[in-house]
């Protein structure tokens, strides 16, 4: 499954460029798990402008992230607390209540999945502009290193 997942990422940013950068990046922020990192290096390596890449990649990544947010805030609460229970579930709230704006940068700039903070940032009502924020500055730095890598060894 996830060979397949990844060849549909390479065929969409080989024959869709940008958009393709776009998609792969958006829908990351939300359930898929091949991160775009690779994705973003590989484009620029074939010809793609880095800045312009890293930007359509944080776009997309951001509002993957916010559509994540939003369904973390309308689904998550009940599940969370099924899953998890209620003891638990105060302890994840507590967490991102004091260590929320940080928890989204470090998801944004690591390899800690991104979607699981998204998630959790709504699941537990983190103020958006902070979360956008957050996720926006740590997102763009971490793209512009791997698309300038790409570039750097492709054409």
């Amino acid at each position: 499954m996830f060979e397949s997942l990844e060849l549909w990422a390479k065929n969409l940013v080989e024959h869709y460029g940008y958009i393709g950068i776009f998609l792969i990046s958006f829908s990351e922020s939300i359930v898929q798990p091949v991160p775009p990192d690779p994705f973003i290096a590989g484009g620029t390596a074939l010809g793609l402008n880095p800045l312009i890449a890293s930007l359509v990649a944080t776009l997309g990544s951001v509002l993957g992230g916010l559509t994540a947010h939003t369904l973390g805030l309308i689904f998550g609460e009940p599940l969370t607390k099924k899953l998890l229970g209620e003891k638990n579930f105060l302890k994840g709230e507590a967490f991102m209540n004091r260590y929320g704006v940080f928890a989204v940068l470090l998801g944004a700039l690591t390899p800690v999945p991104f979607k699981a903070i998204c998630w959790l940032a709504g699941i537990f009502e983190m103020p958006r502009i902070p979360f956008l924020l957050a996720a926006f500055i740590g997102r763009l730095p971490r793209f512009l290193v791997f698309a300038y890598m790409g570039s750097m060894f492709g054409y």
